[in-house]
């Protein structure tokens, strides 16, 4: 019983901290052409954070953290002035792609229920690859004692990048259950399983619009010998996501329809509350492939416009339902290279200034954390 007790004691000091509120970013380090953002303000200033998602309240944000204390990512919450802080996950495995559910409860994706060390690396002999273990399941967990209440999951090979949608009733994300990384959704319990596409290659980081209607995800769906190339790499659990174009379609899967097609590394797309806008994360002006920024556009592939333009990274846009806020991640303000914070600002929807300048890019060390 001690042991127990001194046990849970350790857990608790461990993933409840304080932190201090969220601190403005100072007019330096805001270039003048992200006129769309304004009173960025910073809630995390250490380590790899990542995947940052409002509760339904927008109360909490989720998201995966990794420092150097740490080797494999796990997933915290925090209140959305960054001054509370709390580890959900057991702190065992490697977990990814937390999202809140309708009345709190928190889903995400880990490999320890099959092996609570942190597995390996992937094998960047092969390039730049993201690994998609198969020992990924999807639980949803207790936000107040972080225990785990459902195993959504339970078939063989990657299940993940889970979100939920805004009007609470289904989820969406990617599995490999069917031989392809595809999309499915079902209801809040797991039950009423559909598999929403069919083309061969990678389908995946998918998100719902406010309404439900809709969900826009990244895609890479090669031919050919690249289309062998990629199953070789899926048999390794391996993806190449140098090259991902964005999709939209309705939400029982029909009428799809490509939004970009750039050749780039388009992913992290979401919605803007208005429905016909879609915020994402690109590489698309930098001819190295190494500098990401925010960019939107219409759903229908049509007015394009830069979003951030800061030399590294940026990623995972989240609006708030009423369009007047941005959540994002960067490597902006980082303590140290190879940092990723988290970052809240207001949105501002008036006509954009007549004379911009010219977007520049530079190599800069950055690729995107794998969603």
């Amino acid at each position: 019983m001690m042991r127990h007790a001194w046990s849970l004691l350790l857990w608790m000091l461990s993933t409840v901290q304080l932190f201090a509120q969220a601190a403005p970013l100072p007019d330096s380090l805001h270039d003048p052409r992200e006129w769309r953002l304004r009173n960025i303000r910073q809630l995390t200033f250490e380590g790899e954070n990542a995947e940052a998602y409002l509760s339904f309240d927008e109360r909490m944000l989720c998201f995966q953290s990794r420092t150097s204390r740490r080797g494999c990512d796990q997933i915290f919450i925090m209140d959305t002035g960054g001054t509370y802080r709390k580890r959900i996950s057991p702190g065992l495995g490697r977990t990814t792609c937390a999202y809140f559910l309708p009345d709190g409860r928190l889903l995400y994706a880990t490999t320890h229920l099959a092996d609570s060390s942190c597995p390996p690396p992937p094998d960047y002999s092969r390039g730049y690859v993201w690994p998609v273990y198969p020992t990924y399941d999807i639980v949803i967990a207790d936000t107040a004692t972080g225990a785990i209440l459902q195993r959504l999951t339970i078939t063989d090979g990657y299940d993940a990048e889970a979100t939920v949608s805004p009007t609470g009733d289904r989820i969406v994300f990617t599995s490999a259950r069917d031989g392809d990384l595809e999309l499915y959704s079902c209801a809040l319990d797991g039950s009423d399983l559909r598999r929403l596409t069919f083309t061969p290659g990678y389908d995946g980081g998918a998100f719902f619009s406010f309404d439900g209607k809709q969900i826009v995800y990244r895609a890479h769906h090669p031919q050919g010998a690249e289309l062998e190339e990629y199953r070789q790499l899926l048999r390794n659990h391996l993806v190449r996501p140098t090259r991902m174009e964005l999709f939209v379609m309705d939400a029982d899967g029909s009428n799809v329809r490509q939004i970009t097609n750039n050749g780039a590394a388009n992913f992290a797309p979401f919605f803007h509350p208005d429905g016909r806008r879609i915020i994402f994360s690109s590489n698309l002006h930098d001819p190295t492939g190494r500098n990401f920024d925010l960019y939107i556009i219409n759903i229908d592939g049509t007015g394009l416009e830069r979003v951030t333009y800061f030399e590294g990274f940026d990623g995972f846009p989240m609006f708030t339902r009423d369009g007047k806020k941005l959540v994002f991640c960067s490597n902006r303000n980082a303590r140290k290279p190879g940092d990723t914070n988290i970052f809240i600002a207001d949105w501002v929807e008036e006509e954009p200034p007549q004379h911009q300048p010219p977007p520049s890019s530079k190599d800069s060390p950055a690729h995107p954390r794998q969603p």
